[in-house]
This record gives C-alpha cells, sequence and structure tokens, in this order.
C-alpha cells in the first residue's frame, strides 16, 4: 500500500514540476514545499506579492477590454496622435497587441498560480516574474489614466458596451467562479480554525451571490419583446466609403453608393477663389501629397489655395501608403489604380452625383480663416453652389451649419435642416429642425423616441462596430454616419438580438448550472 502512495505521488509529480517551474523556475522538487494543513499558502513576503498579481490581472483585463470596444475609435486616436506628432502611424492596433500580449502573460500566471495552490503547493514568484507584474500592473494603469485625461469620452462607449456585453459578461464571471470553488474549497478544508474558512469562504460567497443576482439591474434595448424591432438604420457614408477608397474623393463616394449607402457625408471648405472643394483637415499634409508639390506650403491652410492649385494635388496615394484603418480588407488591382488617380472633389461635383443617385447630402461647413475673401459670405456662396451649380434637389439636403440658419431657410425653404446637439423639443420645432445630428455617445433610446414623437429623427455618428450599430438599431436610431457601409449592409438584424424570456432562461439555467457545480466540488 505504502509502495503504491508513492508511485502514485511520483507519478503526480511531472505536472506538478512543470507548473512550479514555469512560475517559480524550481523545477526540483526539493525546491518546493508543501501547503501543510491550516497554514499560509505562501510566506509573508509572497502573501504580500500575490494580490499586486490579482490587481495586474484585473487592470490589464479591464484596459484590455476598454481598448477593445474602443476599436469603432481607433481611426479618430490614430487622427489624434497624427496632429501631434506629424506622422500616421497605427498606435491604436500597437496597443491593441501589446495590451493582448501583457494580459494573455498575467493570465498565465494567474492560471498557475491556481493550480499550483490546488495541488497544496506553497507560491513562489520568480523575480522576473515579478518585474513582469510590475510592468503589466503600471503599463495598465498608466493608459487607463491617460484615456480617461485625453480621452474621457471613451468611457461613455464601454458604459454603452456594457447594454450589449453585459449578459455574456455576467456568464463569463460564473464561469471563473466556478474554477476558482476548487483551490477555494481545498484550503478551506484545510485549514485549522473557524474563522479562517470563514476569511476563505465568506468574499467568495459574496462575489457568488452579487453575480448571480446582478441580472436583476442589467438593462439592454436588444432585449426586447418579438415585433417590437424598429426598422434598419439608414446607412449614412462617413466620407464616402474610407475603408476601401480615399476619404473625400470621387472614388470614396462611388463605393459608398455600390454597397448601398442611404446618403453621403462630407467636409467642405473654400478655396481663395471661392471654389468649395471637399477637405476634412485645416491642412492639406495628410490627404495629399503636397508636400512632394509644394513642400514649402504643408502647413499652409487649405482655404488659402486657389482652386486651380489645387487641382494639382493628388489625393489617393497617401491612402495606398498610410493604410488610414487599422483592419483594411486587400484592394483589388484595379482599386489601387483608381485610388492612385482620385483627385480633390468639388462640392459640385459631389452634389450632382448625389442627385443622380438620389442619396442624402449632409456636411459640415467650415468658415474660411480671417483675411480670406469668402470669410463673411461662405454661407451665401455655399448656397449659391446647392442651388444653381449643382442643382440638386433641395429636399436631399440636410443641412447642419447652425450659422444663419434663418437665411437658410428663407433661401433654401426645401432643405432638410439638422441639428448638430440635442435641444428643447420647444427650440427644435421653432426652428423647423427635422433632424439631430449626434455623437454616438449621447445615444438614449428614451431620448430618441421622445424627438420621434415629435417627427424628428435622430442619426448618430461615427458608427463603425456591428455591435455598436446593433445598439443603435435596437434603440430606433433611424440613420448612423458609418466609415462602413460595406460592412453594416449585411447585416440582417441587430447582434445579441433576444427576448425577455429566451435571456431569463440563460441567466437562470447558468446561476442553476454553476450552484450545482460548485456544491459539487465543496462537496467532494
Amino acid at each position: 500500500v505504502v509502495r503504491r502512495r508513492l508511485l502514485q505521488r511520483y507519478e503526480h509529480q511531472p505536472f506538478i514540476s512543470c507548473l512550479a517551474g514555469f512560475y517559480s523556475c524550481r523545477w526540483k522538487r526539493y525546491q518546493r514545499q508543501r501547503t501543510e494543513p491550516g497554514k499560509c499558502c505562501c510566506k509573508m513576503r509572497e502573501c504580500l506579492f500575490f494580490p499586486l498579481l490579482i490587481g495586474a490581472f484585473c487592470f490589464s483585463l479591464v484596459f484590455l477590454y476598454m481598448w477593445g470596444e474602443g476599436k469603432n475609435d481607433y481611426n479618430n486616436f490614430d487622427w489624434y496622435n497624427y496632429g501631434n506628432l506629424g506622422f500616421w502611424f497605427l498606435w491604436s492596433l500597437v496597443i491593441l497587441i501589446v495590451a493582448s500580449i501583457l494580459f494573455t502573460y498575467i493570465s498565465l500566471l494567474l492560471v498557475l498560480a491556481m493550480c499550483l495552490l490546488a495541488e497544496g503547493q506553497q507560491l513562489y514568484l520568480h523575480w522576473s516574474h515579478k518585474i513582469g507584474t510590475f510592468l503589466v500592473l503600471g503599463f495598465s494603469i498608466a493608459c487607463l489614466f491617460a484615456l480617461t485625461v485625453l480621452w474621457g469620452d471613451h468611457w461613455k462607449t464601454v458604459r454603452l458596451s456594457f447594454q450589449i456585453t453585459a449578459p455574456y459578461l455576467h456568464i463569463g464571471a460564473i464561469a471563473i467562479m466556478v474554477l476558482l470553488s476548487w483551490p477555494v474549497a481545498l484550503h478551506a478544508i484545510r485549514a485549522n480554525k473557524k474563522v479562517t474558512q470563514v476569511i476563505i469562504i465568506g468574499p467568495y460567497v459574496a462575489i457568488l451571490l452579487f453575480l448571480f443576482l446582478i441580472p436583476l439591474g442589467m438593462y439592454s434595448p436588444c432585449i426586447r419583446e418579438m415585433g417590437t424591432l424598429g426598422p434598419k438604420p439608414a446607412l449614412i457614408g462617413h466620407r464616402g466609403a474610407p475603408m476601401v477608397a480615399p476619404e473625400n474623393t470621387e472614388m470614396s463616394f462611388q463605393k459608398t453608393i455600390e454597397h448601398g449607402g442611404d446618403g453621403l457625408e462630407t467636409d467642405v471648405t473654400i478655396s481663395y477663389d471661392g471654389v468649395p472643394f471637399l477637405m476634412h483637415d485645416t491642412t492639406l499634409k495628410r490627404t495629399t501629397n503636397i508636400k512632394e508639390v509644394y513642400p514649402n506650403d504643408t502647413d499652409q491652410n487649405a482655404a488659402l489655395f486657389s482652386w486651380d492649385t489645387l487641382q494639382k494635388l493628388n489625393a489617393g496615394t497617401w491612402f495606398l501608403k498610410d493604410k488610414p484603418f487599422s483592419f483594411m480588407g486587400s484592394l483589388s488591382e484595379a482599386d489601387q489604380n483608381q485610388a492612385m488617380n482620385q483627385s480633390i472633389y468639388k462640392l459640385s461635383n459631389f452634389l450632382r452625383l448625389a442627385d443622380s443617385h438620389n442619396k442624402l447630402v449632409i456636411f459640415d461647413l467650415y468658415r474660411p480663416p480671417e483675411k480670406h475673401p469668402y470669410r463673411n459670405l461662405w454661407i451665401s456662396r455655399t448656397l449659391e453652389v446647392i442651388l444653381k451649380e449643382s442643382e440638386i434637389r433641395p429636399h436631399l439636403v440636410l443641412w447642419l451649419n447652425n450659422n444663419m440658419r434663418s437665411f437658410v431657410q428663407s433661401t433654401a425653404p426645401g432643405f432638410q435642416h439638422t441639428m448638430g446637439r440635442k435641444a428643447p423639443l420647444e427650440d427644435l420645432l421653432k426652428n423647423n429642425i427635422v433632424k439631430l445630428n449626434l455623437v454616438y455617445t449621447d445615444m438614449s433610446s428614451d431620448d430618441i423616441r421622445k424627438y420621434a414623437e415629435a417627427n424628428i429623427t435622430t442619426n448618430l455618428y461615427v458608427v463603425n462596430e456591428p455591435w455598436l450599430f446593433s445598439l443603435a438599431w435596437c434603440s430606433g436610431a433611424h440613420s448612423v454616419t458609418t466609415n462602413a457601409v460595406h460592412l453594416l449592409k449585411n447585416l440582417s438584424q441587430p447582434l445579441f438580438l433576444m427576448t425577455p424570456q429566451q435571456y431569463n432562461i440563460m441567466w437562470i439555467l447558468t446561476d442553476l448550472t454553476s450552484l450545482l457545480l460548485i456544491s459539487f466540488i465543496f462537496a467532494l
């Protein structure tokens, strides 16, 4: 019998050797110590460090989730860094990769620690892993702090994401608690004193009860009764289709039309000689080859160039070189050749294109800088192009600019007047506003419903990710402005859509199954 027990223990050692080797770099048996019943799982120094390991895991998990859900705004983040650094680089993708690697590393360390605890081994984290833990903890806290200070609105995106992911995060948290039940039960049983058992089991049970009941406070507009879902939001191409073509070019808007977009969004600047053209940035250096053609004027305001000068610039080669989006698909050879030959697009040509395909248009109109000949004529000049040069049907124009709105309404009564912020219903109706153009972080199903009852529709911008589009759909948005018309057009229904009955069944089954498994583990 003794020989059989020794043999069984010997056969068990290779597994423990691997665990201790990777965690502590202690591959030899004599280097390891078992935890005696009633004793602490590690020495005092390790007891102080183990919470840091858990903290590093939690902070890295929070940051990875936050950054992963922020994929919708990666282009804005990279554009912000471009404005500060002066060159284009996909910093957002690099941060995602680093955060994923660090989270994987710290998760493996925590899994090794839990396995060692389950096997009754004392913990000793190797000094190299301690340094790694501090690096993960420092990186995660620093990134969370920087994002909070520089990009505080991103927390609104995270809160919105919970309306979609909360039911599935709940299942994941319950699964983790089931896995943790084994080491918790083992150490509680080995404890000599009841006080120690209460200290071990008490927090575990409290967290478990909290997770069991937390669905009572969950809310998601995508959990709804059958037949109550509204129509799919219309898709307005943000600067066209900038994931498959250079932004604000003819090719970009043609791609939006090809993929079934319902409208076109752009940015309008007025040249020095009074020609409205499409350009988002205040300078030309990001989206043209001005560095090659006019190297001394790269920082010049785009509105200070004449139209003849602007026509000499290429507006497409940068797209193939810089690849502005992290997850762009590859272009065909024909599309690459077409992109390389794009030029700056006139507003009048843009409007004719939209009118010929019966597409709505909405644009940000930038006032020229001081000493510009059209600084005080920018509204009237733009209206002249819309009404006389392009002759687009007025009802296709969503007029967004709030300057001189009464003059615009009297000059072009057929425009659909749009407000770029929330306002009291009385003010909106007084100004004949028929649509709101809101940043997606202001999404609220209650507000959307309230405005819809007054025949005021809501457009949300910029919505690129399927989960965010699904949330906008469930919230009742009439349309969204997006960089990804080619992707969102394929969605036939919102992701994560379920009825309250389906959700209740999922919740109850998850809780009951986990309770049975945990009870079985504690009973062994």
